[in-house]
């Protein structure tokens, strides 16, 4: 798909992955929407690349509509979504208390907030969005769209604490597959990446001794990753029209330990 001139979303794309793509598509021509709940930094991104900022909440449906109604009024029928939208959290399924010792039930109600913002949000983003591709005019090969979803390493070797997040990267991961499926006779195109350690800003507000010994579990480059290189993976899946129903790891080669 030819990038320039189309109209993009980008979900969580006031900052971190989200936003290293929001600019990189916009580098590249598109007109882009970025849907966040932060919307001072998220008006902030959308200036500097001539965009439009949604105050969309993924888990609303109501505002997932509407941030799509306020993107498409002013850009036009989107021709990539891309879902960097989520939310981590480390709980053990049973946790014991330091000092008494005594059993701590999980608490249910943070499972289901992430599994609700990271699985079901990016589900509600994508039949959203490709209600309105596929009545979008074909172009080359008769493709109408293409949708860019974020797993994590976490979907595959998920660490200590992880049974909601991993459960919700995991269904993110799973999902690549029949949607493609679903959508491969509207001319909409699916790829997901799942992304290693980043210097994302929740990692950013680690010491840099916390930084350094997470980038240097990473057998090479022995460092955390940047931003920019996951918007250089989801342009080139975009870019690449034979890529569909794929999904990869973009991770520096690493395996994550128990802990």
């Amino acid at each position: 798909m030819n990038i320039n001139g189309i109209a993009a979303v980008v979900t969580g794309g006031a900052s971190g992955l989200g936003e290293a793509t929001a600019r990189a598509l916009a580098a590249k021509g598109a007109k882009v929407a970025i849907f966040d709940r932060n919307q001072e930094q998220g008006e902030k991104v959308a200036a500097d690349i001539g965009g439009i900022f949604c105050d969309v909440d993924v888990t609303n449906d109501d505002t997932v509509a509407a941030g799509f109604e306020k993107a498409r009024a002013a850009h036009g029928q989107e021709r990539v979504l891309v879902n960097c939208a989520g939310v981590a959290n480390a709980v053990k399924t049973v946790g014991r208390d330091r000092e008494t010792k005594a059993v701590k039930k999980y608490p249910l109600h943070q499972f289901e907030l992430v599994i609700g913002i990271n699985l079901v949000g990016t589900f509600r983003c994508i039949a959203h969005s490709a209600a309105g591709m596929v009545d979008a005019e074909p172009g080359e090969d008769g493709e109408k769209g293409v949708i860019i979803n974020t797993a994590s390493v976490a979907a595959e070797d998920g660490q200590i604490g992880q049974a909601a997040y991993s459960a919700s990267k995991g269904g993110v991961l799973a999902m690549t597959l029949p949607i493609a499926r679903d959508l491969m006779n509207e001319g909409v195109r699916v790829n997901t990446i799942l992304p290693g350690v980043f210097k994302t800003p929740m990692v950013a507000m680690m010491p840099p001794q916390v930084q350094d010994a997470l980038g240097a579990q990473v057998p090479f480059p022995k460092r955390l990753g940047q931003p920019h290189e996951y918007a250089n993976l989801a342009v080139f899946m975009i870019e690449s029209g034979y890529m569909n129903a794929e999904h990869v790891r973009l991770d520096g080669g690493i395996r994550m330990a128990p802990k």
